[in-house]
Order: C-alpha cells, then sequence, then structure tokens
C-alpha cells in the first residue's frame, strides 16, 4: 500500500489537498483577469472600518451612539411628531425608503440613498452640500418637506422628555434652562422670511441664548451620527471571493457565478465602471455629470453646483464653530471647485447593497439596475435632451454595452450586498 506522499506525488498534490479538505492555492480563478484587473479587483476590498470625523467629538462615544439610535426613531423631533429618520431610512430597505422621490412631510426633489456605510462618505446629500453626517441633520429637521420642524422645537422635545434630557446630558452635559419661556419660546429658526412668527421668536431671544439652542442642535446632529456609523454589515459575497483569489480556497472562489465574474472582468476593465465606483465602497464619493436629460415633470436640479454654496454658507460645516476640531476640515472646504463646474453633478453613490436600493438616481428615474446599465450602454444616445451643465468627458470610455454584458454585470452587482448590521441596530432603543 503506498503511502499518502507516494499518492500525491501519483495524484498531483493539488488533487490530495482537496482529498483531504485542504484550500490549496489555484491559479484557476487569478488566470481569468490581468494583471491590472486583478490589482483593481484587491483596491474594491475588503471594506475597512469607516475613517475618523474628528469634527464630531463624540462620533465613537458608544453613549452618544444609543442616544443617537433613540433620536434616529422618534417622530418627536419633526413639527406633527410623525416624522423621524427612519420614515425615509428603513431598516428593512436596507435603510431606503424604495420611493423614487423621499417623503416626508411632502414628497421631496431627490431619491434617498441608503445609510448603509454612509459613514465611508466625505460629503452628504446628493449635491455635497453638507461634509459630516452630523451636519447633514440639522436640513433634515428644519427642511419643510421633511421634518417641518425648527431647532427651538427640538431643544424643547429633548429637554421635555426625561429619559432622552438625561441621555444628553451624559453625553454633553447640563443643557441651559428651557424650562424659562421667556427665554426660550417652543419654537423659532432663522428665517429668510423675517416676518415669520418663528422667525420673530428666534430674533428676540439673546445672542449667547441663540447659540446654547444652536449647539443642542448640531448635538443632536453628532449624536445621530455616532449611531449611523455602526451601520454596516458583513462582508459581501465578492468580498469572500477576493478572500479566495488571494488564498485558493475553492468555496470562496464559488461564490460568484461564471456570469458574475464576466462581469467582474468587465467591471474593472474594459467597462471602466471603476473609474467613479472605486475603491472599497465603490464610489470615489465626488460628483459627476452623467447627462442624465431633465424629465418632463422635473424641474432643472443644478446639483453640486448649489450644494458648494450651501456648504460654504452653513454654520455647521466642518469649519465653523459648532465643528470639534475646524483645523481637520480646512483643507477639505478650502479647495472646493467652481460652482458652475459642477452644474448638474451629483455623488457617486456607493455600489455595496446596490441590489437592495431601487429606484437610482438621484431622482430615482430608474427602478432596477438593468434600466440604470441600459442608460450607460446607449452612449451619448441617452443623453438627448434638456441637460443640466455638460456630460462629463470620461463617459466616453464606457463602451456600448450588449445585452450579454448587462446581463453579466447586473449579475456582479447582486453580490455586493452585505449581511445585514446587527438586529439591535435596526429598532429604537432607549436611552
Amino acid at each position: 500500500m503506498r503511502s499518502g506522499g507516494a499518492i500525491a506525488t501519483l495524484l498531483g498534490g493539488a488533487f490530495f489537498a482537496v482529498m483531504l479538505g485542504a484550500a490549496a492555492p489555484s491559479a484557476g480563478d487569478r488566470a481569468l483577469y490581468t494583471p491590472d484587473e486583478l490589482a483593481a479587483i484587491m483596491a474594491h476590498s475588503p471594506l475597512e472600518p469607516p475613517p475618523a470625523d474628528p469634527t464630531d467629538g463624540v462620533a465613537d462615544n458608544p453613549r452618544a451612539a444609543v442616544l443617537g439610535q433613540k433620536l434616529f426613531f422618534d417622530g418627536g423631533l419633526s413639527v406633527n411628531g410623525a416624522i423621524s429618520c427612519a420614515i425615509c431610512h428603513q431598516p428593512q430597505r436596507a435603510f431606503t425608503d424604495g420611493r423614487a422621490l423621499a417623503k416626508g412631510l411632502a414628497v421631496g426633489t431627490r431619491n434617498a440613498p441608503t445609510l448603509l456605510g454612509a459613514a465611508e462618505n466625505h460629503w452628504f446629500f446628493w449635491d455635497g452640500r453638507a461634509d459630516s453626517l452630523w451636519s447633514q441633520v440639522p436640513y433634515v429637521i428644519e427642511n419643510p418637506r421633511e421634518f417641518g420642524s425648527d431647532r427651538l422645537h427640538v431643544a424643547h422635545a429633548l429637554y421635555e422628555d426625561p429619559s432622552l434630557r438625561r441621555a444628553y446630558e451624559q453625553v454633553f452635559g447640563p443643557m441651559p434652562a428651557l424650562a424659562d419661556s421667556g427665554r426660550f419660546p417652543a419654537h423659532g429658526r432663522p428665517e429668510n422670511d423675517e416676518t415669520a412668527p418663528a422667525a420673530r421668536a428666534w430674533d428676540a431671544m439673546t445672542a449667547a441664548d441663540r447659540d446654547a439652542v444652536d449647539r443642542i442642535f448640531a448635538n443632536v446632529g453628532k449624536a445621530i451620527e455616532a449611531y449611523e456609523r455602526k451601520l454596516t454589515g458583513g462582508p459581501s459575497p465578492f468580498d469572500r471571493y477576493v478572500e479566495g483569489l488571494k488564498t485558493g480556497d475553492r468555496a470562496k472562489l464559488a461564490m460568484l457565478s461564471p456570469a458574475a465574474k464576466r462581469g467582474l472582468k468587465l467591471f474593472v476593465g474594459a467597462g471602466h465602471c471603476d473609474l467613479c465606483h472605486a475603491g472599497p465602497n465603490f464610489s470615489d464619493g465626488e460628483f459627476h455629470n452623467i447627462g442624465l436629460p431633465v424629465l418632463p415633470d422635473e424641474a432643472p436640479d443644478t446639483g453640486r453646483a448649489a450644494g458648494i454654496a450651501e456648504l460654504r454658507a452653513d454654520p455647521f460645516n466642518g469649519i465653523g464653530r459648532f465643528s470639534d476640531d475646524p483645523s481637520a476640515a480646512k483643507d477639505k472646504l478650502a479647495y472646493l471647485p467652481s460652482p458652475q463646474s459642477q452644474l448638474g453633478a451629483f455623488k457617486t453613490p456607493s455600489l455595496r447593497n446596490v441590489a437592495l436600493t431601487a429606484p437610482y438616481m438621484h431622482d430615482g428615474r430608474f427602478k432596477t439596475l438593468r434600466d440604470v446599465l441600459e442608460f450607460y450602454a446607449q452612449g451619448e444616445a441617452a443623453s438627448r435632451g434638456r441637460l443640466v451643465g455638460a456630460r462629463e468627458e470620461t463617459l466616453a470610455l464606457v463602451p456600448h454595452l450588449t445585452a450579454s454584458q448587462i446581463s453579466d454585470l447586473t449579475a456582479f452587482l447582486e453580490q455586493l450586498d452585505s449581511t445585514p448590521p446587527p438586529a439591535a441596530l435596526t429598532r429604537a432603543t432607549g436611552p
């Protein structure tokens, strides 16, 4: 009877290893890709923890995250007590709402993006008018189509709820004497219309009291950021496949179908998809005009062009007085491009969990991934009509995709779904 070593010699070491259940390295799948394609694939995985946010001093504070989770699901911050962050960012829908246009108090003008992995971004909203997760919260709360609320209402909502007040003060320290209605009216915010009652109430307050309320408002955003930074999932089938490419593990190499592997090769190769959908988050985090014509019933949207102006004027931006480290955001805001150069440009969304987050584009015009890919497949012909700004020239590198290529790319994109966040993060909890 021959020894195991003799059998391995006769039958081949790889075969013997497989018979024993070992994961013998294999060049099989690696040979599907060019060296440049392999390097590009490796650059997409694994997804690292979100970068630090020095402008939010409690971004990784567990108590702040617990408070933020409660506030995320709390309708009491809205004007009617019924609208919460979870209305547009529903955990069961991968933290989107499944609608073309988000709907709070009224239908909005843009699609609600997923919050899964949102902390990986360095600009927020489709137009980038916020430079942190926390600084986007004030926009949402005071938007008349979303929460329709104001900062004084929010401050009172926390102060008058014993559990919220206690949780807030454990993280941020004592709240001001909001029970004094002479100093702190029930409602009030800065508004363009100075005759509005809320604006008059706000203007009647002392500068110090207005600043105290603004700080509570900023802190609400910082607590919600601390919660949202936890909204990440586990590895996707694609990530397991990359591990297989590195180790030769056959079970992991089998995570992608042949069609998905062809789609991956096209994505990082001839399709040039990762020019914009780059890195582990499958997004360069920047803004591009892909030539989407204005729809017949849609108002022109200037996108990043208007977002830059709003970002610069925002008192809650990273260099403002409510930032915990203005120096960390100084360069980021100092080198913004010309707004005119950004007409019609919108942020590149992450493709992680993309199969779960339909519909697509900033206005939710495409119902399926195939619809999106068919748009790109048409090239310039897809951009006939009224445009805002000019279609980006780099799109000329994208080939005219065939039906089979569209199917392959779709098969690949469907493998970017991560395992969901822990169930404990998908519901309201008490502070």
